[in-house]
């Protein structure tokens, strides 16, 4: 499907009329800090476990791994990547046992890491993309954020955001609800619907890999990469129909 003068000259198919926005690396800066602090929590865990020689987390662990995850699948899947096996909490549990460590608990410390860099560093939205979705909300289009984060609305509410989506599903929101994140599209869908919008008539701006995987497979009506790493040809790979380094570049083209 090709790019048209959609309302606004957003450069969406006439046919999209809601818009659903991942929040980390779409939305705001803060996908680099995310990077940082799982690095960090990965690191300390792999050479506590196998010594100095370990093999450190890498950027691409970051994208093929954890990137756009929820927290706890991401752990579980770059473990499973390095062959490695950790308990799952309790139900119920609020810490973990002592002298264990879970994949719940190991996903905690990350957390912890992420809130202090961003009470640190603050957080930045990207100035193209409150532009485009200001634009978006002047041409009468639906908006939504979807994201695995648990932080969601209190980044939205740091850059002063949380009144610019009709529609919010998070972390919280989806561990309520019981649906499962990225790559699978049920929080996408489940946004859709609460706007009252087919799939087919929505469009997805997701950066990580699993947020494209999530795109495609939902039946969406157009996907938009967002590149801000250098990894325009993965995001095409998993099924974007464009790819931009900045949303103000859909302006531009349409």
């Amino acid at each position: 499907m090709g790019e048209s003068d959609a309302p606004g000259g957003l450069g969406l198919p006439p046919t999209v009329t809601a818009c659903l926005f991942d929040l980390d690396g779409v939305i705001t800066k803060t996908a680099v800090v995310h990077a940082a602090a799982w690095r960090e929590t990965f690191d300390a865990f792999l050479r506590e476990r196998e010594g100095p020689g370990f093999r450190p987390f890498s950027p691409h662990d970051y994208d093929a791994y954890v990137d756009g995850r929820p927290r706890s699948d991401g752990v579980r899947a770059f473990l499973a990547s390095r062959g490695i096996t950790l308990p799952e909490r309790p139900a119920g549990g609020n810490a973990d046992p002592p002298g264990t460590l879970t994949v719940q608990g190991l996903g905690d410390r990350k957390n912890a890491l992420l809130l202090a860099k961003i009470r640190a560093g603050g957080v930045e939205a990207y100035p193209g993309s409150l532009r485009y979705l200001a634009a978006v909300r002047a041409a009468g289009l639906g908006t939504a954020v979807v994201s695995s984060s648990t932080n969601c609305l209190d980044v939205l509410r740091a850059v002063g955001a949380e009144d610019r989506f009709d529609v919010r599903i998070d972390g919280v929101v989806a561990a309520r609800r019981g649906l499962p994140g990225k790559p699978h599209p049920d929080t996408f869908l489940a946004a859709a619907a609460e706007l009252g919008v087919a799939p087919e008539r929505a469009a997805v701006f997701e950066d990580a890999l699993a947020g494209m995987d999530a795109g495609r497979s939902g039946g969406f009506g157009y996907v938009v990469g967002v590149d801000r790493v250098g990894q325009a040809a993965a995001l095409r790979a998993h099924g974007a129909d464009t790819v931009v380094r900045d949303l103000a570049e859909l302006e531009r083209s349409a």
